[in-house]
């Protein structure tokens, strides 16, 4: 169960219900991480700014290539939501997680959003200099970037335990999480 539970729109204050109906505007759904963001309109938008960083990536990497990225900081990570959320978006694209095969490319992403979750201390020298050789300078800030808000995503639903949206749970069917198979 929550640590933090999910605002109550009719009883929220205006900032409140402003902050959930600009949300809802620009992505049409409210997901339960976000109705317990929302008790600070601040934390939400901070937290929103995933779509920033994703958008300017837009040129350099498809959805596929964000989405196994993002996947594999969530795997890293040991979140359930982001996992079930990145889950989704690959199932809903006629992929299974499971059997994918990367493309040379997403593989570098993979390997790059798990070394940054194990250590960002430690991200061997090699690896960035695969990664120098196929993205310019502003794509690798984005990429960072969009890593950094990945991990505070990750971070905020493990420690809160937000609740799994139901939407999400017909993704994690099977899949097995912390040495649990979900039902």
């Amino acid at each position: 169960m929550s640590h933090i539970t999910p605002i109550d729109y009719d009883t929220a204050s205006e900032a409140v219900r402003a902050e959930h109906d600009r949300e809802v505007q620009l992505r049409g759904r409210m997901t339960n991480m976000k109705r317990t963001l929302l008790h600070s309109p601040v934390a939400h938008r901070i937290y929103a700014e995933w779509f920033t960083p994703r958008e300017e990536l837009r040129p350099a990497l498809d959805d596929r290539a964000v989405w196994l990225f993002c996947h594999a900081i969530s795997l890293e990570s040991r979140s359930i939501i982001p996992i079930g959320f990145f889950r989704r978006a690959l199932i809903n694209a006629g992929l299974t997680p499971e059997t994918l095969v990367p493309a040379e490319d997403e593989a570098l992403l993979i390997e790059f959003g798990k070394a940054i979750v194990r250590d960002s201390n430690a991200v061997p020298e090699e690896l960035w200099d695969r990664l120098k050789a196929r993205y310019d300078e502003p794509t690798l800030a984005n990429l960072v970037a969009l890593a950094g808000i990945m991990i505070a995503t990750a971070v905020y639903n493990n420690v809160v335990k937000v609740d799994i949206d139901p939407e999400l749970a017909p993704y994690l069917e099977g899949f097995e999480f912390l040495g649990k198979k979900s039902e």
